[in-house]
């Protein structure tokens, strides 16, 4: 379900020692210096990592950042701990700025959390996410269009004769 709607049926009663996911987004953004649009370009252009952590399908049909890393929300942590054997050639320290794009910016906040959770103290993310970015007039490449034949292509019937 996305964020943004809700849910009108009952919920079961919660274990005593469980938080609702609001209450984990709250947490996960007090802990950040989310950006804007416009300040996220400009920490990239000043030598941030972009991170897309987007679904490829996600990628192709809504557009990308180009210069963006594309690395799936699935292996973030994996790709960026410097202590990690499967990191990127990128995640050399834990000093580096890293900043988050997701499609609208919700799951952005709480992948950054759980980077600075292994401790990279500068992740961060981009307010409204790669939907806001778009909106605010940034580069972005994209979508994706699905092939369609060319209008200049005769259509199946051209040369039939009718009888």
């Amino acid at each position: 379900m996305p964020p943004t709607q809700t849910r009108t049926d009952s919920c079961p009663a919660a274990p005593a020692d469980s938080r609702g996911i609001e209450e984990i987004l709250a947490d996960a953004r007090a802990r950040l210096r989310r950006l804007d649009p416009e300040q996220a370009h400009l920490a990239y252009r000043s030598g941030a990592l972009l991170v897309d952590i987007r679904p490829a399908g996600q990628r192709a049909a809504h557009g990308t950042v180009p210069g963006s890393l594309a690395v799936e929300r699935n292996v973030l942590e994996w790709r960026f701990d410097p202590r990690c054997p499967a990191r990127l050639p990128q995640a050399v320290g834990y000093d580096l700025p890293v900043v988050i794009l997701c499609q609208e910016g919700y799951t952005s906040s709480l992948a950054a959390a759980a980077l600075q959770d292994l401790g990279l103290h500068r992740a961060t993310d981009v307010v409204g996410g790669f939907a806001a970015w778009r909106i605010a007039g940034l580069p972005t490449l994209g979508p994706t269009p699905p092939h369609r034949p060319s209008s200049a292509a005769p259509p199946v019937t051209a040369g039939r004769a009718h009888r």
